[in-house]
């Protein structure tokens, strides 16, 4: 298939993004009441997350929102915040429970880990940055590189920032592309090819640790992006693991600088409370390394949902929902002290 500068209405620049009121969506008194009786409506249903659907979450209104929100994440801007629930007086359970509730509006919960999290943790677990199977949901003290998740879309919710840091950041990587199409062919190209991604020490038993998928996917003119460069990297430290070409290294280089250029992100400080939805395929997000001070319980603790929208005609294959990974066959709900 011929290189195409793909989706040009979903492409945007930095000073676009600029002012917080394009991308911040504020709930109204109204629409954070309607929150409140959908929470307290499922909690009297159950008490298993797992057991909630959108039935169970009833939205009236602020169901035509999310689905205009949806709208924008998939043919629009890519992401967007959520702002306005009482973190002040909501309890950790009640705002779980709204940002499930309303992440079931989205989509449905994808498996994010071999432990089957489909609620999983953003915080500092005091893993090594070195550690080979450490991954970014559970480092602190290092920033994360602007990257995908391995969902449609995925989703943070704020419970708490910590002492400093943590800035989160997203990046427009449809302009990034068509940028590269236009500019560097060669090196898009390239990344148009499979490309080697490291396992993480989460492979099924006996499996190879790394498995292989292009960067860069046009569906029917749909651009679909999946990029973790540092797990493609860390690829080559498995001996049976395809060999990073010279282009498709300098392909990485080019990503990682033009995102890091300041003229397709945008950096946003989360208030506890706030919801950010992305979508992977059109968004890359990073985050700037924080510090917590755990004596005086401020500690950056995030909640994190990846989500399979109905919102897409189709997906390749390779990104499509397993149902039968081994990560799959044990779904649960992650519970760390922090959010007690």
């Amino acid at each position: 298939m011929p290189l195409e500068v793909l989706e040009t209405g979903c492409e945007w620049r930095a000073e676009q993004m600029a002012d917080p009121a394009v991308w911040t969506e504020m709930l109204t008194p109204a629409e954070v009441a309607e929150v409140g009786v959908a929470v307290a409506h499922a909690r009297a249903r159950t008490a298993d997350l797992l057991e909630i659907g959108k039935a169970d979450f009833p939205l009236p209104a602020l169901s035509q929102r999310l689905e205009a929100i949806e709208r924008e994440l998939m043919d629009g801007r890519g992401f967007a915040v959520i702002r306005g629930l009482p973190r002040e007086t909501w309890s950790n359970d009640e705002l779980c429970y709204a940002y499930w509730g309303i992440g079931a509006h989205l989509g449905r919960p994808w498996p994010q880990n071999h432990y089957g999290h489909l609620l999983g943790d953003v915080t500092d677990q005091g893993k090594a940055p070195g550690d080979p199977t450490a991954r970014g949901n559970e480092l602190g003290q290092v920033g994360l590189e602007f990257h995908c998740d391995g969902s449609d879309l995925v989703g943070l919710l704020c419970l708490s920032n910590g002492a400093s840091g943590g800035q989160s950041a997203v990046c427009n990587s449809v302009a990034l592309h068509n940028a590269m199409v236009r500019q560097r062919p060669d090196l898009a190209e390239e990344l148009y090819k499979p490309q080697p991604y490291d396992m993480r020490g989460e492979q099924a038993p006996g499996a190879r640790g790394w498995y292989q998928l292009p960067v860069f996917t046009n569906l029917d003119g749909r651009l679909f992006v999946r990029l973790i460069g540092s797990y493609i990297l860390a690829s080559q430290r498995h001996a049976d693991a395809p060999r990073l070409t010279g282009l498709a290294r300098e392909g990485l280089e080019w990503m990682r600088d033009r995102s890091e250029s300041g003229a397709y992100n945008v950096v946003m400080d989360f208030q506890p409370g706030d919801m950010q939805f992305i979508n992977n395929y059109h968004v890359l997000h990073g985050r700037a390394p924080y510090v917590d001070d755990r004596a005086a319980g401020r500690v950056r603790h995030l909640k994190r949902l990846w989500l399979e929208t109905e919102a897409l005609p189709d997906r390749p294959p390779y990104f499509r929902n397993n149902i039968s990974s081994h990560w799959a066959k044990k779904k649960v709900i992650s519970r760390l002290d922090a959010v007690a």
